[in-house]
C-alpha cells in the first residue's frame, strides 16, 4: 500500500511537470501575443490620434490662411481708398480760397460791363480789364474752368434754373436764354452751379 501511495504522489507530481512542457510554452505564447496585441493597438491609437491632430492643424491653417487673405484684401482696399481720398483732397484743397475769390471775379465783370458803356473812363476800363484778366488767368492755372451756358440745353448737373421766360423762337425752347451768375468747376468738380434763365 505504501507503494501505491508513493505511485500516486509521483503521478501527481509528474502531472504538473508534464504541463510545464509543451502546453506551458503555448500559454506563454498566447500571453505574449496578448501583450503584443495591446502594444499594437496602443500604437494604432497613437497613430490615429496623430492623424486627427494633423487634420485639425490643417483645418486651422486653412482658416488662418483664409483670414489672412481677407485681411490683406481689406487692407489693400483701405489703402486704395485713402490714396484716392488724399488725391481728391489735394485736388480740391484750394476750393474754399477760390470760392472766396469768385465774388471778386463777379464784381470785376460787373464793373467792366458798366465801364464799357462809359467813354469818360477809358483808363479805368483798361485797368479793370487788366485786373480781371490776371485774376482769371491765375484761377485757370489752379484748375478753375467756367461752365458753358449760353444757348446750351439745361443740365442740372451744371446749371440751376432760377427763372423761365417765353421763348421768342421755337428752336430755342428748353435752351438757356440768359446767365444770372456764372458757374465754375475746380479740377472737374462743380464748385458753383451756373444760375440761368431758361426759355420755354
Amino acid at each position: 500500500m505504501a507503494d501505491k501511495e508513493d505511485l500516486k504522489k509521483t503521478e501527481t507530481v509528474e502531472e504538473p511537470a508534464s504541463k510545464s512542457g509543451p502546453e506551458a510554452s503555448g500559454e506563454a505564447k498566447v500571453s505574449e501575443n496578448k501583450k503584443k496585441g495591446k502594444g499594437a493597438s496602443k500604437k494604432e491609437n497613437a497613430e490615429e490620434t496623430l492623424k486627427n491632430q494633423v487634420t485639425d492643424l490643417k483645418s486651422q491653417l486653412d482658416r488662418k490662411s483664409d483670414e489672412y487673405l481677407r485681411l490683406m484684401a481689406e487692407f489693400d482696399n483701405f489703402r486704395r481708398r485713402t490714396a484716392k481720398e488724399r488725391l481728391d483732397l489735394v485736388a480740391t484743397a484750394g476750393e474754399d480760397v477760390i470760392k472766396g475769390l469768385l465774388p471778386v471775379l463777379d464784381d470785376c465783370e460787373r464793373a467792366m460791363a458798366v465801364l464799357r458803356d462809359s467813354d469818360a473812363m477809358a483808363a479805368a476800363k483798361e485797368g479793370t480789364e487788366l485786373i480781371y484778366n490776371k485774376l482769371k488767368d491765375y484761377l485757370k492755372t489752379r484748375g478753375l474752368t467756367e461752365i458753358e451756358t449760353k444757348d446750351k440745353p439745361l443740365d442740372t448737373d451744371f446749371h440751376e434754373a432760377v427763372a423761365q421766360i417765353p421763348s421768342p423762337d421755337e428752336a430755342k425752347k428748353g435752351l438757356i436764354y440768359d446767365v444770372v451768375q456764372k458757374g465754375y468747376m475746380l479740377n472737374g468738380k462743380v464748385i458753383r452751379f451756373a444760375k440761368v434763365v431758361v426759355a420755354v
